[in-house]
């Protein structure tokens, strides 16, 4: 009977080191650099990752083809190009937008580019399924941009 039991006690003991090791590695933050995303204008990752959180750099309207193309006119296509960007770093994470649960919004020119920057934004999400927001008017960006845009997605 002794032996059966302390078989029993090193089994339950390796079963959680083994959770133990499990919740550490989760808990361990994954740090995201992915081709074909934009350059970093600055020193950071594209994303980093904890127990399914990921969180997202903020991105602005540069080209992710040629960082030294000029940034696109106009606070309509400059919301396109950053919201295709964040796009392409969620892709590159196996994520997409139905995954966002929280985002904020960087604009240069609060008063004059908000309602414009609201229909194209509202655009890329489903009916009912807009996250979290925050934006707030900021005095500059990286690169002279008028927005910036950064995200909070969870895995399923």
């Amino acid at each position: 009977m002794g032996s059966r039991t302390t078989r029993t006690r090193t089994t339950a003991r390796a079963g959680a080191e083994s959770e133990t090791a499990a919740r550490r590695a989760a808990a361990t933050p994954l740090f995201h650099m992915l081709p074909g995303a934009p350059k970093p204008v600055a020193p950071y990752s594209h994303a980093v990752e904890v127990e399914g959180w990921v969180f997202l750099t903020g991105q602005i309207p540069n080209d992710p083809r040629d960082d030294r193309a000029p940034l696109p006119e106009g606070i309509e296509a400059q919301t396109r190009q950053t919201m295709e960007n964040l796009t392409r770093v969620l892709a590159g994470l196996g994520l997409g937008l139905e995954h966002v649960v929280a985002a904020r919004v960087f604009l240069t020119r609060f008063d004059e580019d908000y309602q414009r920057m609201n229909r194209v934004y509202q655009g890329y999400f489903g009916a009912g399924r807009l996250p979290a927001r925050t934006c707030i008017g900021v005095t500059a960006l990286a690169l002279g941009a008028r927005i910036e845009i950064d995200f909070v997605a969870r895995r399923s």
